[in-house]
């Protein structure tokens, strides 16, 4: 039977051994010696991880420690060290094809670092150097009759591995910077050094089969005309004729969107009948396709994210089908300038500015173990923040169609770099050599490749060439020309746009390379930072909260790295250390009044940062008291990441427009344990910094400016809010509120800051020294929460040690919850109460229209007339309709959790987590990863809030969900049976 033809992946049954513990050629491995495929590879042959590294599979087979356990990469042997020969390996495997007449077989590699020669059934081929680029084989004549084929690849790691210096570097020597590679691999102030330099196969091996004509790189471009209303859908693609005949082909092209389920629309269709000569290729421009008020790709916060599926089939006469591809592509126009207000540049998707606040990014896992889960949960958290732009740094990889994929599907922009760093080419200890890799073309030919693997998505925003650097002269000026913008794509103003589709003369944007997206030659350049490629990004520590709103805080429009701190939960350092890395920093006192931080040499090893910058920022975990041991440690840790992340992001709102226009985090993730610049950590377990980014990203968000304590809203949406309140109460630790109000009748511009007025109650009479505040954001028809916004504050000059003895506090909460159960997925709903007293007289929203009371003592006097109270019977009545509702499958039914307490205040820093009750004892019982739509919350009394969870069990897995807090311990609060 012949093979069917399309794509098969080869990412199972590998083994590997080290080079030169083989003593057979790649011929014989190919041919008469083999080595045993069976469960139990004999050494030196053991299980290989493909898509993979060298490292990674060690590391799997346990040849190795973990490198990213406590001490453990100090123990691998370094590449520097051992020699390249100690990291050049083999990986074999075995695949089924068989091919009928006038079929044709690719054998392709998306991936391999640095080179290799691979042998198919004793046939020998090369692989070039180079990390990113793509190698496609034909193999239609060396494949057996027989369909059974071994396949061997003899993986050569970079040219320039490079040494570590004594004290890590950034970037190690700088000599991996000589090669076409990833150059995060010889250490940062961020990362351990990668010990093998990611030598491997380490992205997707397939085999395609098509017929005698194929499909090569599809180009779609969308042109826009009619404020949006009519759109032009270009393709261009090449063809190739591996045939010894002309061959008369039927191409077609057609456009669906997906309605519901399985049910789609065919939006055009459209076939054109081409000859393609023998032995050639050729490209070939589809007349335009027209679709008229289409469904619009927008990022994250600003519409959906509408994804039209676009199939390219070619069928040749005589044959029947040839080849067909296919691409969920979204219609989209993304623009770019410099602002002239800010000196920032301002970014526009479909004629609407857009205020950037996104992360930087290295990639998902230090040894290349990449998975579409793995990116699928990567780009949902960073949506689940509300961010909308994702900087991929040039140190890193150009990443993979999986990681753009979900970028697509979650509305995350993304900015791409090529592999150019300051640190490796130009600057550092020592200098590095600005001239970038020794081979140039290697490094063009890269590019391009990866232009064309990446080119369709939509949430590719623009292509810059290198981190804090330009690539060298010829380098640049060959990207500068190969990513010129299309005339259309060059027009900012709608007037300037030609009327009635694009004129001939511009020619077809999609027979570009790209043509769509602007090229920047550096981060500092060109409206980023100081625009002129000045170290002018950071600061990268602990800062004082109110320090983001100053006007002095940074002086440009545009910060593409501010970053700091981001040390994980206790149970994180627990998985990933050894007891004497459980140990936390010693706080030493200095003669000016400020602790430094000194960590154990574990914490050091993983880059910890500390919460205390001497001179500037006093420690930011002893506000809250003494540290009696890790939990206290991270749970503190966990309180300084909040507000240190929150008043970032808060302080670029408030100046939104009119001195900033975007900004990006230094980082969201690490890419192996790390301990510092991080929203989740290594394992998927997210800090309280998530949540903080979620508050202060949301699209309309109501906030305290930390400097002037004014409260702001921040409108980022294109819909102007109209009667809307405000409400403001404070809370102290005894359970009062001495200070309330609220502000209606109220009026929102689009994309625009509006200051309310100044918060009041720190001046009043007898502030107390430590309180709460809670700033609700409402529509006043229905009492809908558009944004709420909880804080807690000190008095000037003052700390949280007040809090430590609230701890103490019982403050009740009742919990009701459901599960609904699809396979190995559960998703729950909790519903939150903080049950404790609340006082009368004047009303105070909670959730989505639930009203409370308050005592006359509690409200100030000039407040606006109130909103119309419910009973909170009903309300609970209808939050069980509407889980129902929600709810189709199968479920084990509503339970009530309640956590008995006879005091009255606010329930702080409540958050959830998810573990296995059937662990073994000393075991990390967590379920990882786990999607909230909300944690790290407090509740004042009588308040509520729902929360959704949802994750995946592993097989013989029993979840619960616990509650932990500030003064609530681990309890227990669904357990599924």
């Amino acid at each position: 039977m012949p093979t069917v033809e399309g794509k098969t992946t080869l990412d199972s049954g590998w083994l590997a051994a080290r080079f030169n513990e083989v003593h057979f050629t790649g011929t014989q491995l190919t041919t008469t010696n083999p080595p045993s495929s069976s469960s139990s590879p004999t050494l030196p042959w053991i299980e290989a991880l493909v898509p993979g590294t060298v490292l990674a599979t060690l590391v799997k087979n346990k040849v190795v420690p973990d490198p990213f356990y406590g001490l453990g990469n100090e123990a691998i042997l370094d590449i520097a060290d051992s020699g390249r020969d100690y990291y050049t390996f083999w990986f074999f495997t075995t695949f089924h094809c068989s091919l009928s007449s006038n079929q044709h077989c690719d054998l392709n590699f998306r991936g391999i670092n640095y080179c290799a020669d691979v042998y198919l059934n004793g046939h020998k081929m090369i692989l070039p150097k180079g990390m990113f680029r793509r190698h496609s084989l034909d193999v239609t004549n060396i494949l057996h009759p027989d369909g059974n084929n071994l396949l061997a690849v003899l993986v050569h790691p970079p040219d320039h591995p490079g040494s570590i210096p004594p004290n890590g570097g950034q970037g190690g020597d700088h000599e991996i910077g000589k090669d076409v590679a990833t150059q995060y691999v010889q250490g940062w102030d961020w990362i351990a050094p990668i010990r093998d330099r990611n030598t491997g196969i380490w992205d997707e091996v397939s085999i395609f089969i098509t017929g005698p004509v194929k499909i090569i790189d599809p180009h779609l471009v969308s042109s826009f005309f009619d404020n949006y209303s009519r759109v032009y859908l270009h393709a261009t693609t090449e063809l190739e004729n591996r045939s010894s005949w002309t061959t008369e082909c039927s191409l077609s092209i057609h456009v669906t969107t997906e309605l519901e389920g399985s049910i789609h629309l065919v939006e055009q269709l459209q076939t054109q009948n081409i000859s393609v000569p023998a032995k050639s290729r050729v490209q070939y421009t589809f007349p335009e396709l027209f679709l008229y008020k289409p469904n619009l790709w927008w990022p994250n916060g600003m519409g959906k994210q509408s994804l039209y599926n676009v199939v390219i089939n070619i069928d040749v006469k005589g044959f029947g089908e040839s080849d067909s591809w296919s691409h969920f592509f979204g219609l989209r126009k993304i623009e770019s300038h410099i602002d002239d207000a800010t000196g920032g540049r301002l970014f526009k998707v479909n004629g609407e500015p857009i205020f950037i606040r996104g992360g930087n990014w290295i990639l998902s896992d230090g040894l290349l173990r990449l998975s579409k889960e793995r990116y699928k949960t990567d780009i949902k958290f960073h949506a689940d923040m509300n961010f909308n732009m994702i900087r991929c740094w040039a140190g890193g990889l150009a990443e993979r169609p999986e990681f753009y994929h979900y970028c697509d599907y979650y509305g995350l922009l993304v900015w791409q770099e090529f592999w150019i760093t300051g640190d490796v080419d130009g600057r550092g200890v020592p200098v590095s050599n600005p001239q970038g890799p020794l081979d140039h073309d290697l490094f063009l030919y890269c590019a391009r490749d990866t232009i064309k693997l990446l080119r369709n998505h939509p949430s590719l925003a623009l292509w810059v060439g290198g981190n804090e650097q330009v690539p060298p002269d010829d380098i640049n000026e060959a990207l500068k020309n190969d990513l010129k913008l299309h005339p259309y794509f060059e027009h900012v103003s709608e007037k300037e746009k030609p009327v009635g589709g694009l004129s001939p003369k511009l020619g077809d944007p999609s027979q570009y390379l790209d043509g769509t997206r602007i090229y920047i030659e550096g981060s500092l350049w060109n409206g980023f930072a100081d625009g002129k490629g000045n170290f002018t990004d950071g600061p990268y520590e602990i800062q004082n909260p109110e320090d983001f709103f100053k006007d002095s805080f940074y002086k440009y429009g545009f910060n593409p790295e501010v970053g700091s701190v981001g040390i994980p939960v206790a149970a994180t350092i627990r998985a990933t250390m050894p007891p004497e890395g459980w140990q936390i920093p010693l706080f030493k006192k200095l003669s000016h009044g400020y602790v430094e931080e000194v960590p154990n040499p574990i914490w050091k090893y993983h880059k910890y940062i500390p919460y205390s910058n001497p001179t500037k920022v006093h420690d930011q975990i002893q506000l809250y008291g003494a540290v009696k041991d890790l939990d206290d440690f991270c749970l503190k840790a966990q309180l300084a990441n909040f507000i240190q992340y929150r008043a970032l992001l808060e302080g670029w709102n408030s100046r939104m427009w009119s001195k900033y226009t975007g900004v990006l985090i230094w980082k969201t993730q690490n890419p192996w344990t790390g301990l510092r610049g991080q929203f989740y950590d290594h394992l998927h377990d997210q800090t309280a910094g998530f949540y903080a980014c979620r508050c202060a990203a949301e699209p309309i968000h109501v906030q305290l400016n930390l400097a002037t304590y004014f409260i702001e809203v921040i409108n980022t949406t294109s819909e102007k809010l109209s009667n809307v309140a405000i409400e403001v109460s404070v809370w102290d630790l005894e359970g009062t509120c001495p200070y309330y109000k609220t502000h209606e009748n109220l009026s929102f511009s689009r994309k625009k800051v509006t200051p309310i007025v100044e918060m009041k109650y720190p001046k009043s009479k007898n502030p107390k020294p430590v309180y709460f505040l809670l700033l609700k954001l409402y529509n006043m028809s229905d009492n809908r929460i558009l944004s709420r916004n909880f804080y807690w504050l000190h008095l000037p000059g003052g700390d949280y040690n007040l809090l430590e003895p609230y701890r103490k506090k019982k403050i009740p909460l009742k919990m009701t919850s459901e599960v609904f159960i699809e396979g190995s997925t559960y998703k729950l709903q909790m519903h939150v109460h903080n049950t404790s007293k609340i006082p009368d007289t004047k009303s105070l929203t909670f959730e989505h229209g639930l009203t409370a009371t308050l005592r006359d003592s509690c409200f100030i006097t000039d407040s606006l007339e109130t909103v119309q109270n419910r009973a909170g019977k009903e309300q609970e009545i209808g939050w069980f309709k509407r889980i129902h509702r929600r709810f189709a499958g199968k479920n084990d039914g509503l339970k009530v959790s309640e956590i008995n307490g006879h005091d009255i205040g606010v329930a702080f820093f409540l958050h959830f987590s998810v573990h296995a009750s059937n662990s073994q004892e000393g075991e990390d019982t967590r379920i990882l990863p786990v999607h909230y739509s909300d944690n790290y919350f407090s509740l004042v009394p009588g308040e509520a809030i729902t929360i959704d969870i949802s994750f995946e069990v592993p097989p013989g897995v029993t979840p619960r969900v616990t509650l932990d807090g500030w003064n609530y311990h681990g309890q227990t609060i669904h357990e599924t049976l």
